[in-house]
Order: structure tokens, then sequence, then C-alpha cells
């Protein structure tokens, strides 16, 4: 479990591609304090295992799975990537609970400077859309973020000087792909309501998701 609070921004030193997994290897230094093998380090907001430590690196394995899901697979020796290790249970949580399990990714749309802040506007899926609120927490490339705005088919958040300092996230450019993890409660109070995913995208994508929808479906009585 993470933060999204990137602890430092490291870069890929190698990588072996398989026929559909890939092998990294990232230089950094904070993530390494104190990190053996076996623990986590969140690495473009992708939960990565430790596989093996030197005294600049660590190893990482990239499942088919995770190369479908996210943006890995498209990083280069020299690329850029924030990291964070794993959450301790007696800090602060400065940023929103974060699995590092992303549900799939999105595209950036627009980059506006407005005095100090960079807005960035993110398309994606309606099946991510849906769980994105606004003033709720986005984790975009492992960055705890407030969602500013939302529309049909995409959304919006600002990133103050010092976010766009410590990640990468300014580094990125309109047309890049971003990985995109939705806040965890909405997808377990689905899930407990018996709604599926289904019916809530036809109602969002319709323009139906109304008060009759989710009373019909049991949301309210």
């Amino acid at each position: 479990m993470f933060t999204g609070i990137v602890e430092e921004i490291g870069t890929i030193e190698s990588i072996t591609k398989g026929a559909k997994s890939s092998r990294l290897r990232v230089k950094a230094e904070a993530a390494l304090d104190g990190t053996r093998v076996g623990d986590s380090i969140c690495t473009n907001g992708v939960c990565l295992t430790v596989t093996r430590l030197d005294s600049a690196s660590f190893f990482a394995d990239v499942m088919a799975e995770t190369m479908r899901r996210s943006n890995l697979g498209s990083l280069n020796p020299g690329s850029r990537v924030n990291l964070e290790r794993a959450v301790r249970l007696d800090g602060r949580l400065g940023g929103h609970l974060v699995s590092g399990h992303i549900d799939g990714t999105g595209t950036i749309r627009s980059m506006t400077k407005e005095d100090h802040a960079v807005w960035l506007a993110i398309s994606a899926d309606q099946k991510l859309l849906r769980y994105i609120v606004e003033k709720g927490s986005i984790a975009i490339d492992g960055v705890s973020l407030t969602v500013a705005g939302i529309g049909n088919s995409e959304f919006h958040v600002s990133l103050i000087p010092h976010t766009g300092k410590e990640t990468v996230l300014l580094s990125r450019s309109v047309g890049d792909t971003v990985n995109l993890e939705c806040d965890m409660i909405g997808k377990y109070v689905e899930k407990m309501l018996g709604i599926s995913g289904e019916q809530v995208n036809a109602a969002y994508g319709e323009g139906k998701l109304s008060e009759d929808f989710l009373i019909q479906n049991g949301f309210m009585n």
C-alpha cells in the first residue's frame, strides 16, 4: 500500500524484454534506503516487487498483465519514473490510499499554466471515469492528486510547483499516456451493492446517471 506522495524520481538504467514481459533495472537513492528483496516499490503508479538490489539500483519483473494495463511498456533506458516505497503504518498519510494496482491509462489532452499552477486535462475510458468524482482523489503515474473537474470524456487536475518539481508529470507532453488508479472506495461500494459496471457505464455514457437510476438500482431509498 502507498500514499501517492512520490519520494524521488528514479531513472531506468536497463530493460530486458521477454515475449510479453520485461525486467527493469531502476537507478534510485532514497527508495533504496531500508529496502530488501521482496519489498514493494511503486514505479509510475505500479506496485513492483524488488527481485534484486545493488548499491545504486533495484531490479523488478513486469508481467504481461502489467504491460497491457500500464505505460511501463513505453519506457526506455534513460526514462525518469516516480518512485515511492510502501507506506509505514507509524507515519502520516499525506496523500490517499493507493494500492499500486492501476485501473488503466489516460491520455494528456492539454497542459495549461495558470499563475503558478499547471492544469492537466486527461481523457480516459468511461469505465474509469465512472469512479472519478470532483474533489475526490486520483493517482496519476503514482502521484496523489485532487480531481478539480470532470466531464463526459476527461477530468482535470491542477499541479502546484512542488508537485511539478518532485515528480515527472510536468515532463510529460500532450498525447502522452499516464497510469491511472481510481479511489478504491467506489469500486468496493459498486461490488457490494451488486450493480454491474456495464449498467453504470451505459447510464453514464447516455447521460442517464440520475436519481431515478440510483433508486431503481438500490443506491437510494
